[in-house]
């Protein structure tokens, strides 16, 4: 009997979630790999970064043990925090409500996935095809394309300027930058990685009626990773949700404009991919003048890469 074939997806997936890997270095050995190595055939086969699959998964999780009356406290030790004071900040940027408002908390337990890939109760996964399919971008159209190098091109400019010291990322290199009045200057390294990752953070709170995110102008690289990993699932979300529907001519009235203001959510999409292309570039030019050599951002070659040299 022939053996079945190996599923190493699956098998990257199990050493994300298992129980006793709380680092990437366990998630890493648990499937003998290194952590670079690791985060990249993640990253490649799944579209989600491994640490932040497992902190999403393990919150639906939590969101649906607090659905079935565990407690706060008894549900933030099992996700794995150290603190509930941390579980309830994390559960409520994610779900909106704090996860001791019975009457708030969210219908579903599930939260925007860039993969499809969800908790599924008791102890499951479950993955969604209609989200599933966005982790297979040879075969999606132009626009999730379009966004889907936008998310990825910016996890990789992050990661390159993690490499700078403070000095560096706050050095003034193109003076007078700054495409968008209300935004501020783009002249130094941190100002257009946290315009790019707050472009994103903005939109999607007029969308979804939450409140603006503030972003401190001196955040850390690690804030910023962390802030983009978050918006990048609900951000796919969106833009996955809009073409199912063909609901690109819909309009939200933001109220807090003063006066109020209707914009169209295929505009609103259109605007934030014109000027992180934009920014995204403006970051490769002062990233090699601080000594980084980076590819052309060209999202050909990022597809070539993606579909194992074709495009």
């Amino acid at each position: 009997m022939s053996k079945p074939a190996r599923d190493r997806l699956r098998e990257l997936l199990d050493a994300v979630l298992d129980e006793d890997h709380r680092t990437l270095d366990e998630m890493a050995e648990g499937a003998f790999s290194s952590p670079f190595h690791f985060s990249r055939e993640l990253v490649r086969g799944a579209g989600e970064p491994p640490v932040t699959m497992r902190r999403r998964v393990l919150l639906e999780r939590a969101a649906w043990s607090l659905s079935q009356g565990s407690s706060v406290t008894d549900t933030a030790f099992a996700a794995g925090y150290e603190s509930v004071e941390g579980f309830a900040r994390a559960f409520a940027r994610s779900y909106g409500c704090s996860p001791g408002s019975v009457a708030a908390r969210p219908k579903s337990h599930w939260l925007a996935s860039p993969n499809g890939i969800h908790f599924h109760p008791p102890t499951s996964l479950w993955v969604d095809s209609g989200e599933a399919s966005s982790t297979r971008p040879a075969g999606a159209g132009p626009t999730e394309l379009m966004v889907h190098h936008d998310v990825d091109d910016i996890r990789a400019l992050l990661a390159a300027a993690a490499t700078l010291p403070a000095l560096e990322l706050d050095a003034v290199r193109v003076t007078g930058s700054g495409p968008l009045s209300w935004d501020g200057p783009d002249e130094t390294i941190r100002e257009v990685l946290g315009h790019l990752v707050q472009a994103k953070e903005v939109w999607l709170a007029a969308v979804e009626g939450r409140d603006l995110p503030e972003l401190s102008a001196d955040a850390s690289i690690e804030v910023l990773v962390e802030r983009h990993e978050e918006v990048a699932g609900r951000w796919l979300a969106l833009v996955r949700d809009t073409d199912r529907r063909g609901a690109w001519a819909d309009r939200i009235v933001d109220a807090l404009c003063e006066p109020p203001q209707s914009f169209v959510v295929g505009g609103i999409v259109a605007h934030v991919l014109t000027y992180s292309a934009h920014r995204r570039q403006l970051l490769r030019l002062m990233l090699r003048d601080a000594g980084r050599t980076l590819d052309e951002g060209d999202p050909i070659t990022w597809l070539q890469r993606r579909s194992g040299g074709t495009a």
